[in-house]
């Protein structure tokens, strides 16, 4: 039994509440998937559920959960630090179930997510780890301890498109119930029968939630549909009211017109003119509750704005931007050759992108694709790692990290810039630390866009992005004047973004036919 009664949840430090008196009941069979803008609570929640300490720091929450009989399986969005520097081997012997599994058990699990079944027994460090074998790790571990309900944050970050579909066909066939967070509206689209939606309304001083028992598509098709009817309902209203409002003040005019030239030798006249007044504001008081009956104007949370690039960020079609060739790619310690003979060329604001399976070298490639590119005087590259803390201060602001110039008018730009990626002015004051992933992504991005970059270089840029936001991103991305070489594995950006795909192997990168 899975049941949440009547939770609330709200911010400590600035007293925002993020979710207010919200149920659920999963059953087997749920796939039920979470969705809403970045910062809107759905990691949040998730640790909740799982362990209410997990955010006690931050958060204050009231509310009921009852679980009984279920075991849960939690996969956070990024590996706790706790577990980065532990061996794989010692990671995996934490698991309760770990020593009770046959051989052929866990042999058959290795095999299903594509890694070796020595992989169990490394003695390399989880933090040394590529995302997508992180996440691999995370889940087999989840999965050795046979829980029956799962609780997934972004299960789909930085896996391959291999591994994708493995866990694509892990949540549709789990017998037991699945709530998941998720930004890959493939995932999505291909799983989910019940999606839970949050809002944060009125510049994120309201907050709403809609548990919806269809899937994804429909919801999306059904929502637009019902938001347009009752803005068009509203409209009419409105136009309704306008004509009453006018027809009453004519009415209105012409008795108290007439009232004030009634003659005192004429009691009977001006008794008839009272009883119209009397019948007059009995129509003001009818249109008053046709008023209070009116539909209301439809709210919803809308997507980021965003642009990046500007036509100072466009290349010539005939310039070379890329020439790389190297004999070969090891890991970042040198102790083992990735891949050989790679050359990759690029010319003009072509959109590339990598892809590959796990481990196979795409990030370690990519970040000497920007050492080379940054460095180059002819062009102004700017380069987006899969790990934000890379190139994130975590203790400063984003207004602080932003601002290169500590004057006024810079300080005020951001905050307008910030605002149209719907931070509230209490976040853009927060250290970067107490951000969300999607936050933090979105800090990056507009670090790009005011660095005038013409070469973006970009390891996972939707990863962190909600179905809502997905789109927006990849059209603006799409339209860059510039170049944009990018590691990824989101369906939906490979096929609407990138002009060029290559995968990458053992042997090099071969480019991906159609």
């Amino acid at each position: 039994m899975f049941q949440i009664k009547n939770v609330t949840l709200t911010h400590k430090k600035d007293l925002r509440t993020i979710l207010d008196g919200f149920s659920l009941v999963l059953n087997d069979g749920d796939r039920a998937v979470m969705i809403g803008e970045e910062g809107n609570g759905k990691s949040t929640l998730m640790k909740w559920i799982y362990d209410p300490e997990l955010v006690e720091d931050y958060i204050e929450y009231s509310g009921e959960k009852v679980i009984i009989g279920e075991r849960l399986g939690y996969l956070p969005q990024e590996l706790p630090e706790q577990e980065k520097g532990k061996t794989i081997c010692e990671y995996f012997m934490e698991a309760s179930g770990f020593l009770d599994k046959t051989p052929k058990e866990m042999s058959k699990l290795a095999n299903d997510f594509h890694v070796e079944t020595e992989f169990y027994y490394r003695e390399q460090t989880m933090q040394t780890l590529s995302g997508g074998e992180i996440v691999k790790a995370q889940m087999m571990r989840i999965l050795i301890d046979d829980p029956t309900i799962l609780l997934l944050d972004e299960p789909s970050n930085d896996i391959d498109i291999e591994t994708l579909e493995l866990m694509e066909k892990l949540i549709n066939s789990w017998d037991h119930a699945v709530l998941f967070i998720s930004h890959d509206e493939t995932l999505i689209e291909n799983t989910a029968n019940r999606v839970i939606h949050f809002e944060q309304i009125r510049r994120k001083t309201m907050c709403r939630h809609t548990v919806a028992n269809i899937p994804y598509r429909q919801y999306v098709e059904e929502r637009l549909n019902n938001f347009n009817k009752q803005e068009q309902m509203a409209i009419t209203d409105r136009k309704e009211k306008e004509i009453r409002e006018a027809k009453y003040r004519r009415l209105l005019q012409k008795v108290e017109h007439a009232q004030g030239a009634v003659s005192r030798q004429d009691p009977s006249v001006g008794k008839n003119l009272k009883d119209k007044m009397h019948t007059v504001k009995a129509m003001g008081k009818r249109f008053e509750r046709l008023d209070e009956q009116m539909t209301e104007m439809p709210e919803q949370e809308e997507a980021i704005f965003f642009k990046l690039g500007d036509k100072d960020s466009s290349i010539p079609s005939g310039k070379w931007v890329l020439e790389y060739e190297s004999s070969e790619l090891k890991t970042s310690d040198g102790c083992r050759v990735l891949a050989k003979d790679l050359e990759l060329k690029i010319r003009g604001s072509e959109k590339i992108a990598i892809v590959g399976t796990n481990g196979c070298g795409k990030t370690t490639l990519l970040s000497k694709i920007a050492e080379d590119l940054i460095a180059r005087p002819d062009l102004k590259a700017q380069y987006m790692p899969q790990n934000y803390e890379v190139l994130l201060d975590l203790n400063e602001t984003p207004v602080d990290y932003l601002d290169s110039s500590g004057e006024k008018e810079e300080r005020t730009r951001i905050r307008t810039y910030l605002g149209a990626l719907k931070y509230t002015a209490d976040e853009m004051d927060h250290p970067i630390r107490e951000l969300s992933g999607g936050q933090k992504a979105k800090v990056l991005l507009l670090k790009l866009s005011m660095s005038g970059a013409n070469v973006l270089i970009l390891d996972e840029p939707t990863r962190n992005f909600s179905p809502l936001s997905g789109p927006v991103i990849r059209k603006m991305l799409k339209e860059f004047p510039g170049t944009v070489i990018s590691v990824s594995h989101d369906r939906k950006y490979l096929d609407e973004v990138c002009d060029k795909i290559y995968r990458l192997t053992e042997t090099g990168l071969h480019p991906v036919e159609d």
